[in-house]
């Protein structure tokens, strides 16, 4: 892997924040929702979150 520029880790660490804070508050609407779809679709949003977070974090290994 090429090495990353400061502005390049700061922007990687700006978006794996997001999308960890998107994943917890998915996860968390999906526990309060009542409705079944309602409930499915934040699980999808939160798994997507996750899975867009982890992909981030292999640029940083």
């Amino acid at each position: 892997m090429a090495n990353i520029s400061e502005l390049e880790l700061q922007n990687l660490r700006h978006l794996i924040g997001g999308y960890e804070t998107t994943h917890c508050k998915m996860k968390d609407y999906a526990q309060a929702a009542t409705d079944e779809k309602v409930k499915q679709f934040f699980e999808k949003g939160a798994k997507s979150a996750m899975e867009n977070k982890q992909q981030l974090m292999k640029f940083l290994q």
